[in-house]
């Protein structure tokens, strides 16, 4: 009896129709290449602040401050920064990150924005720096911390985007 099944087994697997065959190579995988996002940065037109379309590696602040001082490097047409001469070094959240079994609630804190450069960091160059990164609604403060070779560091003061407009 069990070799009577085994028999009707192997001819029910026989009978579907499909033959086996070995792996074959079709081609490449069918891939997609997603743009990255486009989110906007705080660019100068006509003497006051406008938002101007950036594309940007990610959706972060970094990447939005980013695109900010690259921006100063490259032709504007009617657009203008106060930005040039000016190099952006980084960030620091003053928040610390949420704990594994913390409540995820709206939390503010100040972004300082580190910066080098020499002459003066205009009160729109400021704007710019501080209404780009307030894009991000987390960050109720924006401190820019100027840092240059062989001086101290020297702040340039706590904004928000409101008082520089």
């Amino acid at each position: 009896m069990k070799r009577a099944l085994t028999l009707l087994a192997l001819l029910a697997l026989a009978a579907c129709g499909i033959s086996p065959t070995d792996v074959q190579d079709r081609g490449n995988v069918p891939t997609i290449k997603i743009p990255p996002p486009s989110k906007t940065i705080y660019l100068i037109r006509d003497g006051k602040l406008a938002l101007e379309p950036a594309d940007v590696e990610n959706d972060t602040v970094g990447s939005l401050l980013g695109a900010l001082f690259a921006a100063s490097t490259q032709p504007l047409g009617e657009r203008d920064t106060a930005l040039r001469g000016f190099t952006y070094l980084g960030i620091k959240d003053s928040l610390n990150p949420v704990q594994r079994d913390e409540i995820q609630l709206p939390r503010t804190s100040t972004l300082t924005v580190y910066i080098r450069g020499e002459g003066t960091l205009t009160r729109l160059g400021k704007a710019q720096i501080v209404c780009t990164a307030q894009q991000d609604a987390a960050f109720e403060l924006v401190k820019i911390v100027r840092e240059n070779a062989n001086r101290p560091s020297r702040s340039e003061g706590r904004y928000t985007c409101g008082e520089l407009k």
